[in-house]
């Protein structure tokens, strides 16, 4: 599976980011298998069909915040704000996890936690319920709204940054993001997630602005 994150899946504006590690790297909480998959067909096929919806509009030449933002609750763009709110979500995914990350995090982010949640169990308790909770497809996110840090779920690909939310971290609910390793056991998804893949270092650049 070389190459993975070196192939070029459109020619718009935007554009799908590598994968911050090799796609065997988060076994065996996460399958190459999946990774693959995931990457290069669902994140993959979001790209290129952002691309072709947004070719020749006043759209291809923002951002992709500023799609997502910009078409965000407009009925006759929810196919363009789909897919852009989606590859945005999957490199936030991607970028959630590390081989070796997970547990208790240290630092500004640790304390942000405690100050907020009151422990850091507190705040494991909660996320996983969000995560568990989300029916259909969806993804929990640790977001920070003014001040305070919050826990939210959010349906099929809506996002936090078109609600003004600053996200810290995501987990993937849709079941492409877990089945061919753990099925139906969602839970033991999100508890690999939490104890042995979270990227606490993104989350803690992410608080830091």
């Amino acid at each position: 599976m070389a190459g993975l994150s070196c192939i070029d899946h459109g020619s718009g504006t935007i554009t799908q980011a590598p994968l911050p590690y090799e796609p065997d790297a988060l076994e065996p909480y996460i399958s190459e298998k999946t990774v693959f998959v995931h990457y290069n067909k669902h994140h993959a096929g979001y790209v290129k069909k952002a691309n072709q919806m947004i070719k020749g509009s006043d759209l291809d030449s923002l951002t992709l915040d500023e799609i997502i933002k910009k078409t965000y609750g407009n009925a006759d763009q929810i196919g363009i704000f789909n897919n852009a709110a989606q590859v945005f979500n999957h490199t936030f995914y991607w970028n959630s996890m590390k081989p070796g990350g997970g547990g208790m995090p240290t630092g500004a982010i640790a304390e942000k936690i405690i100050a907020d949640f009151g422990s850091y169990a507190a705040f494991k308790k909660e996320f996983a319920a969000a995560a568990l909770s989300q029916f259909g497809s969806g993804w929990a996110w640790l977001v920070k709204d003014g001040d305070a840090l919050k826990i939210m779920k959010t349906a099929n690909a809506d996002t936090p940054i078109a609600q003004g939310l600053t996200p810290l971290l995501t987990i993937d609910v849709w079941e492409h993001a877990y089945y061919l390793d753990y099925q139906n056991r969602r839970a033991d998804y999100i508890n690999a997630y939490l104890e042995k893949l979270v990227n606490w270092e993104f989350a803690e650049a992410n608080l830091a602005g």
